[in-house]
C-alpha cells in the first residue's frame, strides 16, 4: 500500500485510516457528519494526494486533448481548468479528468487514482496511433494536493497568501506562494459544492503547508475531513463518481454529462455519442429520495410499481444536511421524470423512493 506524504499527519490526528485505490488513506477523524458539515458551514482540510497528476507537453497538446477528451479544449483561455471526460471505444468512458491549461502547448491532467495507469495507457496509445508530436509524464507520486472547501475557505487562505484570491474564478488556476512555501498551484475548484481551493504541492513542502493550513484554520472552525465526508458531500451535488455513477460502461449521456460533450469538433467515438443523443437514450441517471426507512447502497436493484426491474442504484447515503436517504440510480427513461415513483430493492426489502431534481442540496 502506498501513503501520501500527509500520512504521518493523519494518524497524529487520529484519523482511521483505510485502504482505497492502492492507498492508506483516512477515511474519518471526528465522524462523517461532524466533518460534513464543517465543510458545509465553515471550511475542512482533505488529504486527497492519491489523485493522479500528468504532464503533457509538445506542439500538438491542445490537439491530442481534443481528440481524447468530450469537452472542447479550444475553448479554454490559459489558466483555466475543463471538467472532462476520456470516451473510450465502445461506447463508455475511460475516466473523468480536470484539464488544466497553462498554454496552448503545455497543459496538466488530473485523473482517479485507480485508473492512473489504465488513463497514462490508453493517452499513450492514443498518442501513438494518431501520432501526435506531444510528451506525456506522470507526475502523480511527486505532487499532493490538498483540499480547502467550504465557505470560509478563502478567509482562511487569504492571510497565507499575496496572491489575490479574488481574482481566480471558478475553474480558475494561479500559482505562487502560500505560507512561505514556493510553488503553490492554487485552483478554484473542489468535488463538495461548498467552494474552496485545491492546493498542488510538491511531497517535499506538504506537510509544513497542512500544518500551516491547520493552524491558520483554527479561527475559522477548520477540520482535517476524510474521504467519507468527500463522498456524502459530492453526492447531497449530485456529481458523478467514476467506478459507481460513470465507468467503462456508461456513456455521457446517460449519465446527464451532456454538457462537457461537445459534437462541435471529433473525438474518439463521437459518433456513437451524437447517435445516441439524437436517437434518444434508454436509461438515464437520476437522484432520488427514499420514502420508506432505510439507506440505499451501489448495485441495490430498482423496480417500477408494477415490480419490475428498470434499473440499479450507482450511489447512496444518509444526507446530513436533509437527514434523508438519497442516491443516483440508472433507470429506463420512461421512470426518469421528477416525481417518478420507484423502489429500491434492498436486502430483500421494497423501499419504495421518488425521483427529484438534483442537486439534492
Amino acid at each position: 500500500m502506498k501513503r501520501t506524504a500527509l500520512y504521518k499527519k493523519h494518524v497524529e490526528l487520529g484519523a482511521k485510516m483505510v485502504p482505497f485505490a492502492g492507498f492508506e488513506m483516512p477515511v474519518s477523524y471526528s465522524g462523517i457528519k461532524d466533518e460534513h458539515m464543517a465543510v458545509r458551514n465553515d471550511v475542512g482540510l482533505f488529504d486527497v494526494s492519491h489523485m493522479g497528476e500528468f504532464v503533457l507537453k509538445g506542439k500538438d497538446a491542445e490537439a491530442c486533448l481534443q481528440w481524447i477528451c468530450s469537452n472542447d479544449i479550444a475553448r479554454m483561455k490559459n489558466m483555466q481548468c475543463q471538467y472532462n471526460c476520456m470516451p473510450n471505444e465502445q461506447g463508455g468512458i475511460v475516466d473523468d479528468l480536470i484539464v488544466y491549461k497553462w498554454d496552448n502547448s503545455e497543459y496538466n491532467l488530473v485523473v482517479n487514482a485507480a485508473n492512473i495507469q489504465k488513463d497514462f495507457d490508453w493517452i499513450m496509445g492514443q498518442i501513438q496511433a494518431k501520432g501526435f508530436d506531444v510528451d506525456l509524464s506522470d507526475i502523480s507520486d511527486e505532487l499532493a494536493l490538498i483540499a480547502v472547501q467550504g465557505p470560509k475557505a478563502m478567509e482562511l487562505l487569504s492571510g497565507l497568501t499575496e496572491l489575490a484570491l479574488d481574482d481566480i474564478p471558478y475553474y480558475f488556476f494561479n500559482a505562487g506562494k502560500i505560507a512561505g512555501v514556493e510553488d503553490v498551484v492554487i485552483s478554484n475548484t473542489g468535488y463538495t459544492g461548498s467552494g474552496g481551493f485545491e492546493l498542488y504541492v510538491w511531497n517535499k513542502d506538504a506537510e509544513a503547508l497542512w500544518d500551516a493550513l491547520i493552524k491558520a484554520g483554527e479561527s475559522v472552525g477548520v477540520k482535517p475531513c476524510g474521504l467519507a465526508a468527500r463522498d456524502t458531500l459530492r453526492l447531497e451535488k449530485g456529481f458523478c463518481l467514476y467506478g459507481n455513477d460513470i465507468d467503462d460502461h456508461s456513456s455521457p449521456i446517460e449519465a446527464g454529462l451532456g454538457w462537457i460533450t461537445k459534437f462541435t469538433k471529433d473525438f474518439v467515438h463521437a459518433e456513437y455519442h451524437k447517435d445516441l443523443k439524437a436517437g434518444g437514450i434508454k436509461r438515464k441517471l437520476v437522484g432520488f429520495k427514499l420514502e420508506d426507512r432505510g439507506v440505499p447502497r451501489k448495485d441495490y436493484p430498482v423496480e417500477s410499481e408494477a415490480g419490475e426491474e428498470i434499473g440499479v442504484v450507482t450511489s447512496g447515503t444518509q444526507s446530513p444536511v436533509l437527514n434523508e436517504a438519497i442516491g443516483l440510480a440508472y433507470v429506463s427513461l420512461e421512470h426518469s421524470k421528477v416525481d417518478s415513483v420507484i423502489y429500491v430493492i434492498a436486502r430483500n426489502k421494497r423501499l419504495k423512493a421518488r425521483v427529484v431534481a438534483l442537486p439534492f442540496v
